[in-house]
């Protein structure tokens, strides 16, 4: 017994070190499982464990009722081998199995992840709730119908359900499904929402046009950002601001404490004069451990007859006080993350390798079909050598995957 009560008054900051060299989430529950005061102590997922899981819906769809529960499968990259980056379909090794009952295929997708929370919206009904698939636990946000671009929501009128701004801010009636699926391109949240939800916030980009709109506790609509700008690519949280980043390479940058709401616009630093532009040519932004910010440009190509894949990345960097973007052709012990998750750099040394980006798709017209699974972009980009290994080929999903960062 005194052995025992040795373990259980383990010091609460030497326990924290111990358990950020956990690097496998079924490693964590065993250390967690060594005396009960451990696990009502510590939090199911540990804080100090970056390491990816790539949320893989299942590829095959037994049963076509929305009642069914979905299966899941958590595929955690980062420890696993070579065999299981080579793969070409869901095998056991290396794959962890979870049912997440509120994820129904065909009705369901995921629309954002990050502090170990997925963002999951409904085609039928247009809500959008945030589920941890770890703790069960969830939150409403508010659902597709109180977007700015939204001018009235009729539920009975079949068909012609809303009435709403297209592209060329002309006022349009459009089906329901068809809204609820592509209104909703990301959704990025600041933190936890168990942990602060005072001060808990959650932007999402929306919209034909791709502008930017903010949720935060007591709010019962998306509310725009003070900018009607459009083509937003990607946008983050970081050092207490919003950066958002849109097609033409143009930074932007909102300041979240003020008593108004928020402020900002145009950031000062002009884009680099060689960035591409179009819609298979994506902007993701990364902030860093260093202060520097990232733009990552990702290059897609859809070859006739054959399916859409990435193709070249470019990174330019940002340094802290910095006016001007430079190239960068490193990212040492560092990996970056991308998709439909908040885009994160990761400080990988327990790894074999960093100085590479981990990506999943995230374009919503080209990743997926109403009725039939697809083939997703799904690989890890290795600067080093200038290569791609591509991950589950052969594999095809609803619902595109998704990283799970915690």
């Amino acid at each position: 017994m005194d052995e025992i009560n040795r373990w259980a008054d383990i010091n609460e900051d030497l326990f924290k070190e111990i358990s950020k060299r956990f690097h496998a989430y079924d490693d964590y529950i065993r250390l967690r499982l060594v005396c009960k005061e451990w696990s009502l102590k510590h939090p199911k997922i540990p804080n100090g464990n970056k390491i990816p899981w790539l949320l893989l819906p299942d590829e095959t769809v037994k049963n076509y009722s929305y009642e069914d529960e979905e299966i899941h499968h958590l595929m955690q990259l980062g420890a696993a081998d070579d065999e299981t980056l080579d793969t070409c379909a869901l095998e056991e090794k290396d794959i962890y199995h979870i049912m997440l009952s509120e994820m129904q295929s065909y009705n369901k997708f995921i629309r954002g992840s990050g502090h170990g929370w997925l963002i999951v919206q409904s085609i039928s009904d247009g809500t959008i709730q945030m589920l941890n698939p770890f703790t069960n636990r969830s939150l409403d946000l508010p659902p597709v119908s109180t977007l700015p671009t939204i001018i009235d929501f009729q539920p009975d009128n079949h068909g012609d359900e809303y009435t709403m701004w297209d592209f060329r801010d002309i006022r349009i009636t459009l089906d329901r499904d068809r809204t609820h699926r592509f209104q909703v391109e990301k959704v990025i949240i600041n933190s936890s929402p168990e942990h602060d939800i005072e001060n808990f916030m959650a932007v999402v980009i929306f919209g034909p046009n791709q502008r930017l709109a903010f949720y935060k506790p007591g709010n019962m609509r998306w509310v725009e950002f003070p900018t009607r700008d459009k083509g937003f690519n990607d946008v983050i949280f970081f050092q207490g601001k919003i950066y958002a980043i849109n097609n033409y390479g143009q930074l932007y940058e909102f300041d979240t404490n003020t008593r108004t709401g928020l402020k900002g616009g145009i950031h000062e630093t002009r884009p680099p004069s060689e960035i591409p532009v179009g819609p298979l040519r994506l902007k993701y932004l990364i902030g860093c451990t260093n202060g520097s910010l990232l733009m990552l440009t990702r290059y897609v190509n859809l070859p006739l007859g054959m399916e859409l894949g990435t193709s070249k990345f470019n990174i330019y960097e940002l340094k802290r006080n910095g006016k001007e973007w430079s190239t960068l052709d490193n990212l040492g012990d560092y990996i970056l993350v991308i998709g439909y998750n908040s885009s994160v750099q990761i400080s990988v040394p327990f790894l074999s390798k960093g100085n590479q980006i981990w990506f999943t798709n995230n374009q919503m017209e080209l990743q997926s079909s109403f009725y039939d699974p697809v083939a997703q972009d799904i690989g890890i980009f290795d600067l080093d050598h200038g290569n791609f290994q591509r991950v589950l080929l052969e594999v095809k999903f609803f619902c595109p995957p998704v990283w799970l960062l915690s």
